[in-house]
């Protein structure tokens, strides 16, 4: 998977947990829970849906590091090597 396809997969995932928001509005650096106003399930739930879409487990000590739409695409890169 390249970048792109990952920012799609998370997109998709989110637009499952959120079907109000437009992709393309959604801010590629700022906190999705407060861009998104997304609450502590539905960020849990794009966390876990990632996960197994991707098979990169992001524990939660690390949820503070994919709090963006670039941070998340980073981490689930990074490990996907």
């Amino acid at each position: 998977m390249d970048n792109r396809e990952v920012k799609d997969l998370i997109l998709e995932e989110l637009g499952n947990i959120a079907p109000e928001i437009e992709p393309s509005e959604v801010p590629d650096n700022e906190d999705l829970r407060e861009a998104l106003e997304l609450d502590s399930m539905d960020f849990l739930n794009l966390v876990i849906a990632v996960s197994k879409r991707t098979h990169v487990a992001i524990p939660e000590a690390d949820y503070t590091k994919v709090l963006t739409l670039n941070d998340m695409t980073r981490y689930v890169l990074k490990l996907l090597v």
